[in-house]
C-alpha cells in the first residue's frame, strides 16, 4: 500500500474525497473510541435480549425462511460460522481493491453509529484488514440489492479464515493471508455474522465509484460538446439565457458553456435559430449534472446510516427494513436516463457535423478536392454506441422478485444497476471522443481558431489523430482518443482552465480535491 495516514471514523458521512483517499490506501480507517463505546452498548442490548429468551433475528434464530427456528445456546457459535460460509457464494470478476477498501470503511462507519448491535471486536477486525493490507477477494455477482449478502459474505468469510483474500499482491486462501499478516481468524460473537454480511456496503462503494467516473465522463463530454458547437457555429445566447433562468443543473452547465464561448475564437452564429441539439445543450447536460449531484448526496448519506436488520434503538432490538437502498438506486437510475439524453445530444451534433447542412461543411467532412468516402461511415458506430447507452437506461429496480418463501419480495438490483452504468460511461466516453474527432475535422475545414477549452480539446485530438485527407482505418485512433480524453492530465487541465466548482468539488475531481481531516478523534 502507498504511504498512508490514519483516518478516525466517527459514524459521520464520508464524502467523495474521503472515499477516494480510502480507496487509494492514502487513508487507513481507525474506529473512533466513542463509536466503539456505542457499539459495545448496543451489543450488550443484543446479549441481554438473548439472555431473556427473546428471539433476535440472525443471532439466536435462523434467517430468511428459517427465521422462526430458535437456536440453543450451544448452537449459536456454530451457527455464526455456518451462516458466513453459506453466504460465500459470489461469482464473476473481482471488485477492485479500492472498491473493497471503501466497502470496509462504510461498514465500519455505519456500525459505529451504535445501531448495528455487532460486537466492537467485529469492527476492529474489519479495521485490522486495512492495517495489515489484506483485501478480501469479492466476486461481483451475488446480490439482488437488498443487503449484499452474497458479496459481503465473501468479506465475512475472509475474516474467519475462509474464502480468499489478496495479500502482498497475491490471491491466497484467506486463512493463509491472515497467517502471513499475523492475524488470527475472527471468532464471531452473537449478531456478528449477520452484521458482517447483511449490509449494502459493497453496492454503496461501487455506486460511489461509478458516480465519480460518470462525473468525469460528463466533464469531458461537456468539453467535446463545446468543441462541436463551435465547429457548427452555434449561438451562445441560449446558454446565457439558461444561466440566468435555468434550474440548478441547467444553470451550472449553461454558466460553464457560456463562459467558454466568449473569446475571439468563437465564430459568429451561423443561423438565426439553431437546432435543438445546440440550443438545448445546457438543458440536456444540466439534467445530467443535477441528477448526478442528487445521487451523490444520497450515497454520501448512506455511508453513515445503519442499514442493518435488526437494529438497536435505545434498549430494544427492533426489526428493520433499512436493507433496501431504494432511494440510492432510484437516483442512480435517474442519472442513467439522463445519460441516455446526453448520448442522444452527442449523436445529433455528430449528424449535423457530417450531413453538410451547417456552415457549408462538406458531406462526410471530405476535404475539398479529395476523392474519399470521408467520416460519414463513423455515424454507424455513433448510432450503435447511442443505442447501447439508451438501452441500459431502462429501470431495473421495480422488477418483481420473491425469495425466502415469500418473506423477501422487495429488491433494488443496485449492484447490477451499477454495472450497467459502468458500461454507459464507457460508451459515452467513446461517443465524446468521436464527436471531438469530427469537430476537429470540421474546424480544419472552416479555418476556425479555437481558444480556451475548445483549443484544449482540439489539440488533444490532433496529438493523436491527423486531419482526415484520405480514407484510412480509424478504430485504433478512436480508442486512443478515448483513452486520451479519459486521462487524468486532460481532466486536470480542463478543470484548471474552466472549473465548475460545485460539481468538481462534490466528486473530488482532479484539481478539486477537498482537504480531508485525519488523526485523533475530536474530544
Amino acid at each position: 500500500m502507498p504511504t498512508s495516514s490514519p483516518l478516525v471514523l466517527t459514524g459521520h458521512p464520508l464524502d467523495f474525497a474521503t472515499l477516494d483517499a480510502i480507496g487509494r490506501g492514502a487513508l487507513v480507517p481507525v474506529p473512533g473510541k466513542a463509536g466503539l463505546a456505542k457499539a459495545a452498548l448496543a451489543h450488550e442490548v443484543v446479549l441481554e435480549s438473548m439472555a431473556a429468551g427473546r428471539p433476535v433475528y440472525g443471532s439466536n434464530t435462523g434467517v430468511g425462511s428459517l427465521k422462526d427456528r430458535l437456536l440453543s445456546d450451544d448452537d449459536i457459535e456454530a451457527f455464526n460460522t455456518a451462516l458466513v460460509r453459506a453466504h460465500n457464494f459470489g461469482t464473476g470478476p473481482f471488485f477492485s481493491a479500492p472498491t473493497v477498501r471503501k466497502a470496509l470503511a462504510i461498514r465500519i462507519n455505519t456500525a459505529l453509529t451504535g445501531h448495528s448491535g455487532c460486537s466492537p471486536q467485529l469492527i476492529l477486525a474489519f479495521a485490522d484488514l486495512f492495517r495489515c493490507g489484506i483485501i478480501p477477494a469479492v466476486r461481483r455477482h451475488g446480490s439482488i440489492g437488498c443487503a449484499d449478502i452474497g458479496l459481503m459474505g465473501q468479506i465475512a468469510a475472509a475474516l474467519t479464515g475462509s474464502g480468499e483474500a489478496f495479500y502482498n499482491g497475491m490471491l491466497l486462501p484467506a486463512g493463509e493471508a491472515l497467517r502471513q499478516a499475523g492475524l488470527q481468524p475472527l471468532r464471531l460473537r452473537p449478531r456478528d455474522a449477520l452484521a458482517a454480511l447483511s449490509t449494502n456496503a459493497i453496492a454503496f462503494a461501487a455506486t460511489s465509484d461509478v458516480l465519480r467516473e460518470a462525473a468525469r465522463a460528463l466533464r469531458v463530454a461537456l468539453a467535446t460538446g463545446l468543441l462541436s458547437s463551435l465547429a457548427l457555429g452555434a449561438s451562445a445566447d441560449p446558454w446565457t439565457v439558461a444561466a440566468e433562468l435555468g434550474t440548478r443543473g441547467e444553470a451550472l452547465a449553461a454558466t460553464w458553456l457560456a463562459g467558454q464561448a466568449t473569446g475571439e475564437g468563437w465564430p459568429a452564429p451561423s443561423g438565426v435559430h439553431d437546432p435543438l441539439s445546440l440550443r438545448m445543450t445546457a438543458q440536456v447536460f444540466g439534467a445530467a449534472v443535477d441528477t448526478l449531484l442528487v445521487a451523490a448526496g444520497r450515497i454520501v448519506e448512506a455511508t453513515h446510516v445503519s442499514d442493518d436488520n435488526p437494529v438497536v434503538i435505545g434498549n430494544r432490538v427492533m426489526a428493520s427494513g433499512a436493507s433496501l437502498p431504494l432511494t440510492v438506486a432510484l437516483y442512480v437510475e435517474t442519472a442513467q436516463i439522463a445519460f441516455s439524453h446526453v448520448a442522444r445530444n452527442i449523436l445529433n451534433r455528430c449528424i449535423q457535423l457530417t450531413n453538410g447542412v451547417r456552415r457549408n461543411l462538406p458531406v462526410n467532412l471530405v476535404a475539398p478536392g479529395v476523392v474519399a468516402t470521408g467520416m460519414g461511415p463513423l455515424m454507424k458506430l455513433v448510432v450503435e454506441l447511442y443505442m447501447r447507452v439508451q438501452s441500459l437506461a431502462v429501470p431495473l429496480s421495480a422488477q418483481s422478485i420473491v425469495v425466502a418463501g415469500g418473506l423477501e419480495e422487495e429488491a433494488t438490483f443496485l449492484p447490477l444497476i451499477v454495472e450497467r452504468m459502468e458500461t454507459q460511461v464507457r460508451d459515452l466516453r467513446q461517443m465524446a471522443a468521436i464527436e471531438a474527432m469530427l469537430s476537429a475535422q470540421a474546424i480544419d475545414l472552416t479555418g476556425d481558431a479555437p481558444d480556451g477549452v475548445a483549443l484544449l480539446a482540439y489539440e488533444r485530438v490532433r496529438a493523436t489523430s491527423a486531419t482526415y485527407r484520405e480514407d484510412r482505418p480509424l478504430s485504433l485512433e478512436i480508442e486512443a482518443l478515448d483513452r486520451s480524453f479519459s486521462a487524468e492530465d486532460f481532466l486536470a487541465g480542463l478543470i484548471g482552465l474552466a472549473p465548475m466548482p460545485e460539481f468538481d468539488q462534490c466528486f473530488a475531481l482532479s484539481g478539486a480535491m477537498a482537504p480531508v481531516s485525519t488523526g485523533r478523534e475530536a474530544g
